[in-house]
């Protein structure tokens, strides 16, 4: 049986990102074990790697999470997982950290990696465009506002996308910038809103 369960962490903050599928079963389940453990869930998937392999990320509320951290989790999930099923057959636990390319699953997510390099793909087009890459401004009206180059403009552009548009959203890792370096620019021009 799987429990229904809000999307919502002990923090207020919703993951805007859901799985689907057998991949939200598990979420459904580990979601609110992670969070009575002080942890939040960043993203679950499973895929046919290694025959079935079930991804569980997650974080603390400052965005950590040890190797110590890993392995209590999955003592923790594993047990659940076996009575409960979410998959059938056997599988794969896996937990890990997001790491530097991670996952962006709340709007608040966009405020602490402000400055960071990010892309973005849309569930449907704005201004005919479904994939953005640009620099991560932060949120506002439940729109991630992203510093952008558009062929029609000379300068970047600030454009604001829907959080409930996005598909997927994730850190873009640039080699040479060093993990967790924050870009600095100067906003010139006009922002515009698409």
């Amino acid at each position: 049986m799987i429990l229904q369960t809000a999307d919502r962490d002990k923090q207020g903050e919703d993951r805007f990102w859901l799985e689907t599928g057998l991949a939200r079963d598990v979420a459904l389940l580990a979601e609110p074990v992670l969070e009575d453990m002080g942890y939040r869930l960043v993203r679950v998937r499973v895929t046919g790697e290694n025959g079935c392999t079930v991804q569980i990320m997650a974080e603390t509320p400052e965005g950590t999470l040890g190797i110590a951290d890993c392995a209590d989790i999955s003592r923790t999930l594993s047990p659940l997982f076996d009575i409960e099923e979410p998959v059938p057959g056997s599988y794969h636990l896996e937990v890990s950290s997001p790491g530097i390319d991670r996952p962006l699953v709340r709007a608040g997510d966009f405020e602490r990696f402000a400055g960071q390099h990010v892309k973005i793909e849309l569930n449907e087009l704005i201004a005919g465009r479904r994939r953005f890459r640009g620099t991560i401004e932060g949120v506002t009206d439940d729109e991630a506002r992203i510093l952008v180059e558009l062929d029609e403009f000379d300068q970047p552009q600030i454009i604001g996308l829907p959080l409930t548009n996005i598909a997927e959203a994730h850190i873009v890792f640039e080699p040479g910038t060093g993990a967790g370096k924050k870009t600095s620019h100067t906003r010139r021009g006009k922002s515009k809103k698409t």
